[in-house]
């Protein structure tokens, strides 16, 4: 099965202009898995959508896999 990291990194390619700039980085906790993603400033409207709607769906992605997993995934989009 793929990773929750490549399941994000895909996701934010698929939004971007400049797929080669996106960097996805997991950073394991004791509960949580904080998954840091990292994309062109020009595209960082792309990947958090009008209202924060694109951002909010991948984390409701996240959610519900992680239920699968029986692991808490949380998004933090860098600057």
């Amino acid at each position: 099965m793929a990773s929750m990291k490549e399941l994000v990194e895909e996701i934010a390619k698929s939004l971007v202009d400049v797929p080669e700039e996106v960097q996805v980085r997991e950073v394991e906790g004791e509960q949580t898995t904080v998954l840091e993603l990292r994309v062109a400033p020009g595209d960082l409207g792309k990947v958090i959508g009008k209202q924060g709607r694109t951002a909010r769906s991948i984390r409701t992605l996240l959610g519900a896999a992680g239920m699968k997993l029986n692991r808490r995934f949380s998004l933090e989009i860098l600057e």
